[in-house]
């Protein structure tokens, strides 16, 4: 059996990532020096000032980065489909919920140790995303999952990325859609989507457009995988 997943992610929760991550950019401020060739105050304090709110400027741009990082983003949705069954969409506020859910599903809708698991980087991505977060919330992993599976191991994984662009080679799930005539990220929420706007949808409170999205991705991952193995 193919089981299809994708999850989507948001920046840490925890408030004093974010303290630490302005910190670090006051810190980066307070050594800022203009050019020697800068010899007027008002040129030098203008130097100075711009580059500050430089810094600044990129603070939120950090902070969104560590939605990609399992040791501070968390899981804010994962949707998982089995062979050609409808995506079952797994869609809380509370992290360690979505991971208890998805374990659940995952003993009551087959055995892990005999299902191939189908995603787009899903081996670097979204299984060591799940791995990692399990541990923080200090929930076991179930017995079966590929956690550790390379992107070559046929029987237990099948990373469309990887299968198409080869073993430390990249691309995006929007090019690959698009050259395989695919339905495009978010056309189920008729917007233009990736996983870097997953984030305003969430403050927004927009979290039933989060899952629909989540599921799109899955739906054209399965698409693909069926026009890649000819079926």
């Amino acid at each position: 059996m193919q089981v299809y997943l994708d999850i989507e992610t948001i920046p840490s929760q925890n408030p004093a990532v974010l303290a630490k991550i302005k910190q670090e950019a006051e810190n980066e401020i307070a050594q800022i020096k203009a050019p020697a060739n800068y010899k007027d105050e008002a040129k030098i304090a203008e130097y100075v000032a711009a580059k500050a709110d430089q810094i600044r400027a990129e603070i939120d741009t950090v902070y969104r980065k560590t939605a990609l990082d399992g040791a501070q983003g968390s899981i804010c949705c994962i949707v998982v489909a089995f062979g050609n069954s409808e995506p079952v969409i797994i869609s809380e506020v509370d992290e360690s919920v979505i991971l208890h859910h998805f374990y659940n599903v995952m003993i009551s809708y087959c055995d892990p140790h005999n299902a191939q698991f189908v995603g787009h980087n899903i081996v670097n991505f979204d299984l060591r995303y799940i791995y990692q977060r399990s541990i923080i919330q200090g929930i076991k992993h179930y017995a079966g999952i590929p956690f550790h599976a390379k992107p070559w191991d046929d029987h237990r994984v099948f990373d469309t990325m990887t299968r198409w662009a080869g073993v430390g080679n990249r691309i995006s799930l929007s090019k690959l859609c698009d050259a395989l005539g695919v339905a495009g990220k978010g056309s189920e929420l008729g917007e233009d989507m990736d996983g870097s706007k997953v984030w305003d949808l969430y403050k927004a409170k927009r979290y039933a457009d989060i899952a629909t999205y989540c599921a799109g991705d899955v739906e054209r991952v399965r698409a693909i995988y069926k026009k890649m193995n000819f079926l």
